[in-house]
């Protein structure tokens, strides 16, 4: 108990006083998940909602192996990445290994599916509805892709929402790929990992308090945004 309340007044100490490696960590860990997001996002939700609306003979299997692909061993993610990213690997001519760009790179390998999966369940409900309006209205299959992305807007956004909250937790690929350097590639849930294998209880509870606020203010700000756009339509 008395390693969480000095966590807590940690943690309020380094927010109070704007602490720059706390912020320079912070924005490092928001740069990342939020660029993993975004691009998994404009991956994940076409393709799951092309899932919904394409029928296909192996289209069963390829759901399935989706909805498997969710729980990708994180570990075992960053352990590939780094195989490709590294001077031995097709892609280490590029010197992306030990770098944010690597770190985004594995958290949009685990984020699509997951994304992509949620999406394909929401867009297939819309597409119970939509089915013989769409079809009558005799639409091209990119239109109906783009009505059923437009209608489900907020049901895709919480799928985006449970990408982020994924991403801004993952610690074991991005720890393997980004290396955990500072003022480098040291992001929050690495940081967590360091300090608590120093020893240093306190100061990891407080970075642990201050990303779970982090993530709690984003899916607020979120829902904030969307709630101000139904009271806008109404």
């Amino acid at each position: 108990m008395n390693e969480i309340l000095q966590g807590l007044l940690q943690a309020g100490r380094l927010i109070v006083t704007l602490d720059s490696d706390l912020i320079e960590i912070s924005l490092r860990s928001l740069r990342v998940t939020l660029s993993a997001v975004v691009i998994a996002s404009a991956i994940g939700l076409p393709l799951g909602c092309w899932l919904a609306v394409r029928r296909f003979r192996w289209r069963r299997f390829v759901i399935a192996t989706l909805n498997a692909l969710m729980g990708l061993p994180p570990v075992v993610v960053g352990l590939i990445v780094y195989l490709f990213l590294s001077r031995s690997g097709p892609f280490g001519v590029f010197g992306l290994l030990f770098t944010p760009t690597a770190m985004i790179i594995a958290q949009v390998i685990i984020l699509t599916p997951l994304i992509a999966s949620i999406a394909h369940q929401a867009i297939r409900e819309l597409w119970a509805e939509y089915h013989d309006l769409l079809i009558s209205l005799n639409t091209t299959r990119f239109q109906r892709i783009a009505t059923l992305l437009w209608d489900g807007r907020r049901a895709l956004l919480t799928a985006a929402l449970a990408g982020f909250g994924r991403g801004i937790g993952e610690v074991g690929a991005i720890m393997i790929v980004g290396g955990n350097i500072d003022n480098a590639t040291r992001v929050l849930t690495t940081a967590i990992a360091l300090e608590t294998g120093k020893g240093n209880f306190a100061l990891a509870l407080a970075l642990g308090f201050i990303l779970i606020g982090l993530a709690v203010l984003v899916n607020l700000g979120v829902h904030s945004l969307s709630r101000t756009e139904v009271s806008d339509r109404w």
